[in-house]
């Protein structure tokens, strides 16, 4: 065939990758293989700009059954049990179809659990959008939550926890990254390699239509414009109701103990699935596509070999089985096709209509190019951070900017969201969104819980990727240590904007260097994740946004511990320092002054180990009522937080300094707000002596205001009506 720039455009494929396929298979390419390639050594796919550098993060531990190169990780948490876990993005289709874009991210992280053969017990998402006064951000905020909401709530997975932040950066390319947590016994893990010469390939779930096609190339793999936004052809269509049966049928399956290898089909669909599980298994796979059910006519290979349809799922089987499987299957109300099997000659063959349409190595298409470039850091790193920010004015107002703060949609209540997900449901959730700082989830059968957390500071890594990156290793695992959780492993998912640039290659380079950092000095492993690059529209590239999502676990899940203040009386602790005045890259200096400068804080890895073991060692002993960390906002913020969740006040006395908007709102890590019983003063002084843990009494639970220092009183329902701003923006004017 005739390979245009055209042709090589469409599939995302560069003129010398075209010359690299020629040469590994001695011949031109045919289309269907063209496409395979395409789809294969795209971004989406391959990693070709970031697996070299992802090789830099720590993926082992002594509780990892499962790291890297599967569809999911798995960690033990004892008692025979293991917590499957991995985040993904679903960016781009939602850039241009929120809606359905957002519901299929739901529906593919989804599988990614079950695949793995567990039950998937938990969701939680990380979303950014540009500013709500623009009416696209706008639409794509409710079509993307109205997506989540609709997947998640027919399917019966709770959404726990998640995220939402709103900057200019994301205006046109929104963020939309899908965390799912999945159940399983320790020896019942499965993995995709498709290892055994003979065995059937089924091809189980929904029939294979033409949505998705170049979704992972075409879109997921480059930048958008404005000619792109109106691709809604590349977006798949979700069915909850067809998982939720394909959940069942897979998982019934598993326990037949006949299951040789599982592997959904999402990004490239039928291709990325035989290609994976033949490489993954040293073997090869041939499949005639005339037996792939469809639901649209006049599907030729090329387009059943790319769809990406949701709902589908590959299943091998030893063909002595197969009359087993296809029995479960159907009981299941789903149909399977018998459309080809395992070979030892480690080809990947596609046949169609008797003719053999594409026929290459296995590894040939998994083992896309790696591309080690130089990176450049942005001249506007230095100008931010070199800003002169001690000239700016003191806002006089401090609890003015406090309201002005509780106010910003980043730092709102986000109840409006969240109370669109069902989070209840299983009956698993103790600490549900708005309570805690992370999700807490019960075992059922055990005494234990696990605490679940996804978070990310897109402004903080714009401003200087390392430092921002390995902040959020910090709050992430602070956040499940605020309900007395033990950090035991995370997921990634590093959204970015073209790495071909220098700018760009820069900040995904020290972003990963950065995570790498935090997480061994924290001993937290990187045990799955995803890779979301080419976030740029029209040439203009989001903030650097790794998020990172941590599992926890509570030996004993009475002892979890939320985020409000309780009783009247109690003693309000702070954990950490109490003199910290680094205001960089703050959500004080946004929404107050308009301006995104500075540097983000330091993160100090020792202190923070040891703030984090304090607060959990105190939750367990049953020393605290209430525990919130310090974050967006800074101090002043969790506090105002702390109140408005437990519904009561607090009187705070602070030294402020020369400065106070910098203590007040600066967003220093390692810092704890908690509160106490007074009895237990004496135990938690001397379990802070122990430790070597600063802790400082600051104030007294009790009343319906908040005071701070020599400020005025803030009344608690002042404070809820700037809080409940984004509820109000959703609902539209009165």
């Amino acid at each position: 065939m005739m390979v245009t720039q055209d042709v090589l455009d469409e599939i995302a494929l560069s003129r010398e990758e075209h010359r690299r396929i020629v040469d590994l298979i001695g011949r031109e390419p045919t289309e269907v293989e063209l496409g395979l390639f395409g789809a294969m050594w795209s971004e989406h796919c391959g990693y070709k700009n970031s697996k070299a550098l992802l090789r830099r993060l720590p993926t082992t531990g002594s509780r990892v059954l499962q790291g890297p190169g599967e569809n999911a990780g798995a960690v033990d948490i004892g008692d025979g049990l293991a917590v499957v876990m991995k985040v993904e993005s679903h960016n781009h289709p939602s850039a241009v179809e929120p809606f359905q874009g957002a519901a299929t991210g739901v529906g593919g992280i989804i599988r990614d659990i079950f695949t793995m053969g567990a039950r998937p017990i938990a969701l939680l998402d990380s979303l950014r959008f540009g500013a709500l006064d623009n009416e696209r951000s706008e639409y794509l905020f409710k079509g993307v939550v109205g997506g989540i909401s609709f997947y998640g709530n027919c399917i019966g997975v709770p959404t726990v926890g998640g995220e939402i932040y709103f900057e200019p950066a994301y205006s046109e390319n929104p963020l939309v990254n899908v965390m799912a947590v999945g159940l399983i016994e320790t020896d019942k893990i499965v993995r995709s390699r498709a290892e055994l010469p003979g065995a059937a390939l089924l091809l189980v779930g929904a029939d294979t239509g033409r949505d998705g096609i170049h979704g992972a190339s075409g879109l997921a793999s480059r930048e958008l414009s404005d000619s792109t936004i109106d691709q809604r052809p590349t977006v798949q269509v979700g069915n909850p109701f067809l998982e939720k049966l394909l959940i069942e049928a897979c998982l019934e399956l598993h326990r037949s103990g006949k299951l040789l290898a599982m592997q959904d089909l999402g990004a490239a669909g039928i291709t990325s699935a035989i290609v994976e599980a033949a490489s993954k298994g040293g073997t090869g796979v041939e499949i005639d596509v005339d037996r792939v059910s469809r639901r649209e006519t006049n599907m030729n290979a090329y387009e059943i070999m790319l769809s990406e349809s949701q709902e589908r799922m590959l299943v091998v089987v030893r063909p002595e089985d197969v009359a087993m499987a296809l029995a479960v299957i159907g009981k299941w109300g789903l149909h399977a096709d018998l459309f080809g099997q395992v070979t030892a000659d480690q080809q990947v063959r596609v046949v169609e209509s008797g003719k053999v349409v594409a026929d290459v190595h296995a590894d040939y298409l998994a083992r896309a190019p790696e591309y080690v470039r130089d990176g450049k850091i942005p001249e506007w790193e230095g100008a931010a951070a070199a800003y002169p920010i001690e000239q700016i004015p003191q806002f006089e107002d401090l609890n003015d900017s406090l309201l002005k703060l509780l106010a910003s949609p980043d730092i709102a209540s986000k109840r409006s969201v969240y109370r669109q997900y069902d989070h209840s449901v299983q009956t698993n959730t103790l600490v549900g969104p708005g309570s805690g700082d992370s999700a807490v989830l019960r075992i059922k059968g055990t005494g234990k819980a696990i605490a679940v957390s996804v978070d990310g500071n897109g402004r903080h890594c714009y401003l200087d990727p390392y430092r921002g990156a390995m902040g959020i290793v910090a709050e992430a695992t602070r956040n499940v240590s605020c309900v007395g959780a033990v950090p035991l492993a995370a997921t990634d998912c590093l959204n970015f904007g073209n790495p071909e640039k220098a700018e760009i290659y820069s900040q995904l380079e020290r972003a990963i260097d950065g995570l790498a950092a935090g997480c061994r000095g924290l001993d937290i492993p990187i045990i799955s994740g995803n890779v979301s690059l080419y976030n740029e529209s029209n040439g203009k590239a989001i903030f650097p946004t790794p998020i990172l999502g941590v599992v926890g676990l509570l030996e004993d899940a009475t002892r979890a511990v939320s985020a409000g203040f309780r009783q009247e009386g109690d003693d309000v602790w702070l954990i950490g320092p109490a003199d910290a005045e680094e205001i960089g890259g703050s959500e004080y200096l946004k929404v107050i002054h308009g301006l995104v400068v500075g540097r983000p804080p330091v993160v100090d890895l020792e202190r923070e180990r040891k703030v984090q073991t304090y607060c959990r060692r105190a939750a367990n002993a049953n020393l605290l009522q209430s525990a919130h960390d310090c974050s967006d906002g800074g101090l002043a913020v969790a506090l105002a937080e702390s109140c408005m969740i437990g519904g009561i006040g607090a009187t705070v006395g602070l030294t402020l300094g020369n400065r106070p908007e910098y203590r007040l709102f600066g967003e220093s890590h390692s810092r704890i707000i908690v509160s106490a019983q007074q009895v237990d003063e004496k135990r938690l002084r001397s379990l802070a002596l122990e430790m070597g843990v600063e802790l400082t009494r600051i104030g007294r639970v009790g009343g319906d205001a908040l005071r701070i220092a020599d400020e005025p009183e803030i009344s608690l329902a002042l404070m809820r009506e700037a809080w409940n701003r984004l509820g109000r923006l959703w609902a539209g004017p009165a």
